[in-house]
């Protein structure tokens, strides 16, 4: 007689799993909830990833979702499940510190509209993931909480600014994770940690919060969101598989009109039953890939391929080549202007990371550019966000890396101007599409040197039904490794 292999722990499943059982009152949302805080225990002192974690709180509402399942209440599609949010964004009860001590202040009164719709959904909020200070950086370290670990290599970036999102995932503590991005934070540190990161099409998740107030050493004053965050940064979420990354940006989808961006209606899945074709983008000429990013290309190709995807070579290079560039340009001259106020209450790590990356930006634009180049940068976006979605329409979705390197050495941007040069070259697929706001998924491809390595997918405006789909063939055919503790 066979014997049954006994069943994973809770924490161990996927979302789409436990949501299931807790709709039909196999397992309760309690012992969900209790699983996921003992994992954290386990590993959260060794990596760092969660912050401000409230037990009794998650309990309770764990009790009340469980409650409302023998009541026969209406359920939401995560009615029960754990979901961590980021230390940037506004939750309810709880303070958005962002990592910096002078705005860990009094706690939010409201939450932000994408925190709102996981919670509306019938998740349990456990833990608030860490970042860099003001989120910033492609690391998550900061002074008010400390540095978060890559559960795979200590040595190297779990990712940022969503790399306490991305540790926490890859160790098992929450199934799903809230993330925002505008240049890699929920793509890089999902392929740093070895899980899904979405970026959705900007304005399908809203992105509105209220302006944020600080206390500095000259007074009170207000941080409304620059341009470019309001562009080209999205809110996201991160999982363990491609299914629960699906489900959760269904949950995350928000008409919201008071995001400046924002769409009255959600999106539909693109037209037409046929698959894309996959254009494979392996560099822009700038930069040469590690021979393992490479080889997850050639892996993620080859799954396609077996899969009934006509995988090619695609000329792209020039495009996103001029993306990444203007990405140098728009981004850091929007954030020139917070450059005071990191001065008075950012971390040495910010304040330092801040300058290396102004010289990486001056050897691509110059020390200053001029207001006319800014002015041109914006209006050439429009241009190439149009050239981009001719492209790729509803027939074809781009397979690129996620960066060039394998995941950086910690602090690497601290080196000096040099390394810093380097990373943005390398990071030019992460630079290159929320500067154009286009949908993209990281997934997993091979591990390597004791590494997870993963790949990007490219879709249309508002068709990351498409990446998803091409995600989870990359993801079939991938090893299924977990980091040990």
């Amino acid at each position: 007689m066979e014997t049954q292999k006994p069943a994973a722990p809770l924490w161990q499943r996927s979302a789409v799993e436990l949501a299931a059982a807790i709709r039909t009152g196999d397992v309760s949302s309690v012992e969900v909830v209790q699983s996921c805080l003992d994992r954290i225990e386990e590993t959260n002192p060794r990596l760092n990833a969660l912050v401000d974690l409230r037990p009794d709180e998650a309990l309770a509402d764990a009790h009340r979702a469980d409650a409302a399942v023998a009541a026969g209440e209406r359920l939401g599609p995560l009615h029960g499940v754990p979901v961590s949010t980021k230390i940037n964004t506004d939750q309810r009860g709880h303070v958005t510190s962002n990592g910096v001590v002078a705005l860990a202040g009094p706690p939010a009164k409201e939450d932000a509209a994408c925190v709102a719709a996981v919670r509306d959904s019938g998740a349990v909020l456990l833990g608030r993931s860490n970042s860099p200070a003001f989120s910033y950086r492609w690391f998550s370290t900061n002074d008010l909480h400390g540095r978060t670990l890559n559960p795979w290599d200590p040595d190297r970036t779990p990712g940022g600014s969503s790399g306490g999102a991305s540790s926490s995932l890859a160790a098992g503590m929450t199934p799903l994770a809230q993330g925002n991005d505008i240049g890699g934070s929920i793509r890089y540190p999902a392929a740093c940690c070895g899980v899904v990161g979405v970026r959705p099409t900007v304005g399908r998740v809203s992105g509105w919060m209220p302006p944020v107030h600080i206390e500095t050493p000259e007074g009170p004053a207000r941080l409304d969101f620059p341009l470019t965050a309001q562009a080209c940064a999205v809110e996201g979420p991160l999982a363990r598989t491609v299914a629960d990354a699906r489900l959760a940006l269904d949950v995350m989808t928000t008409p919201d009109l008071r995001d400046p961006f924002g769409i009255p209606v959600a999106p539909g899945r693109p037209a037409g039953g046929t698959k894309p074709r996959i254009g494979l983008v392996r560099d822009i000429g700038t930069v040469r890939n590690h021979p393992a990013v490479d080889a997850a290309l050639d892996a993620a190709a080859t799954r396609l391929s077996a899969a009934g995807y006509e995988v090619e070579e695609f000329e792209a290079a020039s495009l996103l080549a001029e993306a990444a560039r203007l990405w140098a340009l728009l981004i850091y001259e929007d954030f020139r202007g917070m450059v005071p106020l990191v001065e008075q209450v950012g971390d040495e790590g910010i304040r330092t990371s801040l300058q290396y990356s102004f010289a990486a930006a001056a050897d691509v634009w110059g020390e200053r550019p001029s207001l006319e180049a800014y002015i041109q940068g914006w209006a050439r976006r429009g241009s190439l966000i149009g050239e981009l979605q001719e492209l790729l329409g509803a027939g074809r979705v781009l397979l690129t890396p996620v960066a060039a390197e394998l995941p950086f050495e910690q602090d690497a941007d601290l080196k000096g101007p040099e390394r810093a040069s380097e990373m943005l070259a390398a990071m030019w697929p992460m630079a290159a599409v929320p500067i154009l706001g286009f949908p993209a998924v990281s997934v997993p491809a091979v591990h390597t040197e004791g590494l997870p390595v993963g790949v990007q997918l490219i879709a249309g405006r508002f068709a990351e039904e498409l990446a998803l789909d091409a995600a989870q063939v990359i993801e079939d055919g991938a090893p299924r490794l977990a980091p040990s503790f």
